[in-house]
């Protein structure tokens, strides 16, 4: 697997593995992070991953790039999953059967040849991993989601978007974590905060966590939406 590193700006490095986005690419990235953090390399500030990449700001009065690119290709080789902790698994309640919450489950049905109960089986059966999180504060980026269900986005992406909401597009699953513009079909809606300022961890997706959906009627997503508002809902992480 070929990595290189690029220069962003005068205060971050890029280091770039290969052109594909897969698991393995990515766990390298997560894995590359991880020993950075571990190891306390100086001067770095902070690392952001994505699909294929690592960013990773520093301090130029701290450390020089070129000393910072040879401490990080050192740890390169150990940048496997064996280094990285457990993952953890979230489970998510989300409400797909009501026209409110999941309001393009049935066109998407339609677009897919499925039923909407057999499109809710397939989605809420699968099991997730977040590749990174971005575009807004909390939204994960995740895999796993079945062959069956890959749709193109939506031609014209809707301004706005709620909080909340479960989405597919292409061949990956997000949930909007705050009101934004998108372009994914929403299939539900959890009532879960993904992302909650106020709170001591206002982020709660990591990257390399595993996310599974569990259905739940409007009933149940109005109470847990209550509760979760009062911050008194904590989702069952294993």
């Amino acid at each position: 697997m070929s990595v290189r590193f690029l220069p962003a700006g005068d205060l971050a490095v890029l280091v770039e593995f290969d052109e594909e986005i897969s698991v393995e690419v990515n766990t390298r990235v997560r894995a590359l992070e991880f020993l950075i953090q571990q190891k306390g390399l100086p001067g770095i500030a902070e690392t952001v991953p994505t699909f294929r990449s690592l960013l990773v700001y520093y301090d130029p009065r701290a450390v020089g790039y070129d000393a910072l690119c040879a401490s990080i290709a050192e740890l390169l080789p150990q940048a496997t999953t064996a280094v990285l902790p457990p993952s953890r698994l979230v489970e998510l309640p989300c409400c797909y059967d009501d026209p409110e919450l999941g309001f393009d489950l049935a066109a998407a049905a339609h677009r897919l040849g499925l039923s909407t109960a057999e499109l809710v089986r397939l989605h809420s059966r699968a099991e997730y991993l977040v590749y990174f999180i971005g575009f807004t504060p909390g939204l994960p980026y995740m895999t796993g989601m079945p062959e069956r269900l890959t749709i193109p986005r939506l031609e014209t992406p809707r301004t706005k978007t709620p909080a909340g909401s479960v989405g597919i597009g292409g061949t990956q699953c997000c949930i909007y974590s705050v009101e934004s513009p998108g372009g994914f079909w929403i299939l539900g809606r959890t009532p879960v905060r993904l992302y909650d300022p106020g709170a001591p961890d206002p982020i709660l997706l990591r990257p390399g966590d595993r996310v599974r959906f569990r259905a739940a009627d409007r009933g149940e997503y109005d109470r847990i939406a209550a509760r979760a508002e009062a911050r008194a809902y904590v989702p069952v992480i294993t």
